[in-house]
């Protein structure tokens, strides 16, 4: 196998890693496509372990665009949310895959240093060894523990682990849209949790709620006030947006808002709207997401090591 070969057999995962670090598809895409410029130019017959050494590369460019993300992050006006993707079914039957690239938990890494997400992504969602994600973050293998742990108690204490069986969800998702979508405010209230969280993200490009909607009366006026001015040649879509029920609202040909629906076993906890044009270009082509390579599901660094020149930066 040649070198794009190599490289087109591990690119879902590469994406995976880049998007769940960087919280956007433009910027996963561009890490990918920077990393294979980079792998392009490897002796690749130096490297003992290929899946190893594009991880390690990914995560540094990945880690690069984060933090300079974050710098335009701190004029955003409004709450920022992940920019929506389409995912395969088959992604809300992986338990790991599905809550982290869910909206909740995406918004809750936000709230990381770019070392501490990089270091959680690794560790929690792809399992690498803290040698070889002490490698990618160039921090010592001490440090990269100590990250994890503060890292993992940080997203725990904002994140709750609780399952959630994927078919009830959906189900409790489909209630809420249908009461939406027939203007049933009753059912509406009853399907929402009593301290549900609304979050909106506009950009400051369109109309959109500059801070969180708290608790189901509040929500449910929201989206009241919202469906009295009606979308022009309004058209509306269910979809799996980040392995979680979701609505893509179009306005004659144009994606105009999509919504995506959290819950419980019983009511809904939490609705993502995000209307930001810049970031709905990814609301109609599916992607990939993996982590593992398809044919098995090896430890990152079996079988090699990260050892290669030229190091990627």
């Amino acid at each position: 196998m040649g070198t794009a070969g190599v490289f087109e057999e591990h690119r879902s995962l590469l994406f995976t890693i880049a998007y769940e670090i960087t919280g956007t598809v433009t910027d996963a895409e561009d890490v990918v496509q920077e990393s294979f410029l980079r792998w392009s130019g490897v002796d690749t017959e130096a490297v003992q372990n290929p899946r190893a050494y594009l991880a390690k590369t990914v995560t540094r460019q990945a880690l690069n665009s984060l933090r300079a993300a974050q710098r335009r992050r701190e004029d955003y006006i409004g709450p920022w949310l992940p920019e929506p993707v389409v995912t395969a079914p088959d992604v809300a039957e992986n338990a790991v895959l599905s809550e982290s690239l869910s909206f909740a938990m995406l918004v809750v890494l936000e709230t990381l240093s770019p070392d501490e997400r990089a270091v959680f992504v690794l560790r929690e969602v792809f399992d690498f060894p803290y040698e070889e994600i002490a490698e990618a973050t160039d921090k010592s293998p001490a440090a990269v523990r100590q990250i994890a742990s503060r890292a993992k108690a940080h997203v725990r204490a904002r994140r709750p682990r609780f399952e959630v069986d994927a078919r009830q969800q959906r189900a409790v998702a489909d209630r809420f849209l249908t009461a939406l979508l027939g203007g049933d405010m009753q059912s509406l209230m009853d399907v929402l949790a009593p301290g549900a969280v609304l979050l909106s993200d506009g950009g400051g490009k369109v109309t959109a709620a500059r801070k969180p909607v708290i608790g189901a009366d509040n929500i449910v006026r929201f989206l009241t006030g919202i469906a009295k001015n009606p979308l022009p040649d309004l058209r509306v879509e269910s979809s799996s947006l980040n392995g979680m029920p979701a609505l893509i609202i179009y306005s004659g040909d144009r994606v105009d808002l999509v919504a995506l629906v959290e819950s419980s076993n019983e009511q809904v906890t939490g609705i993502y709207l995000v209307r930001n044009p810049d970031k709905l270009g990814a609301t109609t082509k599916a992607r990939s997401f993996r982590t593992h390579l398809p044919h098995r599901a090896p430890v990152i660094g079996e079988g090699g090591t990260w050892r290669v020149d030229p190091t990627p930066r």
